[in-house]
């Protein structure tokens, strides 16, 4: 009798479904909502980060994204971007209006993330998982197509988000302005407020430039990488606009 039970045992087992493999557009989709990101797109949100005040009200599809320093006050919105000195509008040069937008837009970008991974101009691409201080994570690589993907649409992002709860811990990218290099980003803190959740991060570069982007996460847990900065958010306030 116990050989016929150990043989239906193995049957069931053998006959168990095995689990569904997520694909990258089913990750980032629980990571939004797990997150609350979701929730970003009717909403106004305001916080500082060295020094400067930065707003962002997304309403709809609508957006008008501020950072406001002294008498300056820079807005970028769905049709373009502006400065204004003492509330005055001010003509500039191509140069550097690209530069102060793509300053203000890499501010609010990284202060909702993983916000704006379903926008039209994303590529998502499922890498191998990864295991970071014994926690499983799903490795995803975004890049940008050049319609639609902004002046730097070149540049390439690594996101590690936990199995366990789908939150974002991790991330990487790479960049060319200013002499190119990568950065490596390490969960500091997290706090939820009305239901978003922000994040502070350590910011590592690698020691050695010809270390590649996908394995900055085992050059950080092989104390390959440098810190250079923290990225931390204060004084954030969420108004709910839905």
């Amino acid at each position: 009798m116990r050989y016929f039970y150990f043989f239906s045992l193995i049957v069931i087992i053998s006959c168990k479904p095995a689990a569904k493999k997520l694909t990258a557009q089913q990750i980032i989709d629980q990571s939004i909502i797990a997150s609350g990101a979701h929730k970003v797109g009717n909403s106004e949100i305001t916080f500082s980060f060295r020094d400067k005040q930065y707003t962002a009200i997304r309403k709809n599809g609508k957006f008008e994204l501020i950072r406001s320093f002294d008498s300056i006050k820079d807005v970028l919105k769905n049709d373009g971007f502006q400065r204004f000195i003492n509330n005055k509008p001010i003509e500039l040069s191509n140069s550097k209006a690209s530069a102060y937008l793509n300053a203000v837009n890499s501010v609010h970008y990284f202060s909702v993330l993983p916000f704006g991974l379903n926008d039209k101009a994303v590529r998502k691409k499922l890498l191998p998982s990864s295991t970071i201080k014994g926690r499983e994570y799903y490795k995803i690589e975004i890049t940008f197509s050049e319609d639609g993907g902004g002046e730097d649409f070149e540049d390439v992002f690594i996101y590690w988000i936990a199995k366990s709860d789908f939150l974002v811990d991790y991330l990487a990218y790479s960049y060319h302005t200013n002499g190119g290099g990568k950065r490596f980003r390490v969960l500091k803190e997290q706090c939820n407020i009305n239901e978003i959740r922000f994040v502070d991060y350590h910011n590592y570069k690698p020691k050695n430039k010809e270390i590649q982007l996908i394995d900055l996460d085992n050059a950080f847990e092989n104390n390959q990488l440098e810190k250079v900065s923290e990225i931390v958010l204060k004084d954030i306030k969420v108004l709910r606009l839905d």
